[in-house]
């Protein structure tokens, strides 16, 4: 009798112990947990902090540049200006804001009393001219729009919540995020100013086509067409602070990457 319940217990505890290896073993097949978070997430979109901020973002094809070798700025084709009339008409500097920039040693765009022109360059990227951003003619209007728009704060002085209040006037300063919210403001994309940590989940997550927005709880930058647009200097040799038009960075590590939608 014992015999016979010791034999059924055995088998029992084996029938157990194989159940739990191939539960195991299934797991193992498929991941485990972290497979089944990829599957959420591969369903969801979503993506772990880490992963968003560590992995080197994928560059859809055809996208604008969102990172380069060296600093260069430099342009020397083509560029054109859109009037009020909506005109494309070849682009001439003022001649007194370009004489008294030459003789301070700065630019046109530096000056308080510079004017905010819509300028326009052939082709598919954004170019810097004079301290300003000229869109590209191919871009769709919104990208145009974030470019012009953004123009207004260069020379602006870098301060800290500036840009937040709202987007009924220009601000004395801006920060980064404040700079931010007024580009994408300017392309009818942003209703209320954002700080970096709300920017975070600004769009949709990845590189975009033309627009590239790069946040974290402690600072945010946007790359427009191939240009930069930051308040803070780094990796711009000209170590100027403030809402600027910039080369582009060898690399955005550190920062959430997201777009806006169709952008």
């Amino acid at each position: 009798m014992r015999s016979g319940r010791l034999a059924s217990g055995l088998a029992l505890l084996t029938i157990l112990l194989a159940t739990a290896f191939a539960a195991n073993a299934s797991a193992a097949g498929i991941g485990g947990i972290e497979a089944a978070t990829a599957v959420s997430n591969a369903r969801t979109g979503g993506a772990s902090p880490s992963s968003s901020k560590g992995a080197k973002p994928t560059v859809p094809p055809g996208a604008a540049p969102i990172t380069a070798k060296t600093p260069a700025l430099a342009y020397t084709g083509p560029v054109y200006e859109k009037t009020a009339e909506g005109q494309v008409v070849p682009y001439q500097p003022p001649v007194a804001l370009a004489a008294q920039a030459s003789s301070t040693g700065g630019s046109a765009a530096e000056l308080p009393s510079a004017s905010t022109p819509e300028l326009l360059v052939p082709g598919s990227l954004a170019h810097w001219v004079e301290g300003f951003a000229a869109a590209p003619m191919s871009a769709p209007a919104a990208v145009q729009e974030i470019i012009w728009t953004a123009n207004q704060l260069i020379g602006l002085p870098y301060i800290y919540g500036g840009g937040h209040a709202s987007f009924a006037s220009l601000s004395p300063g801006y920060d980064c995020s404040g700079t931010v919210s007024w580009a994408l403001h300017g392309g009818k994309l942003l209703k209320a100013p954002e700080d970096s940590s709300e920017l975070e989940s600004f769009g949709a997550a990845g590189v975009g086509r033309w627009v590239t927005i790069f946040s974290n709880p402690g600072h945010a930058y946007m790359t427009v067409a191939g240009l930069r647009l930051d308040t803070s200097s780094a990796d711009d040799p000209s170590n100027e602070q403030g809402p600027r038009w910039r080369p582009l960075r060898p690399a955005n590590a550190g920062y959430v990457v997201r777009h806006p939608v169709g952008l």
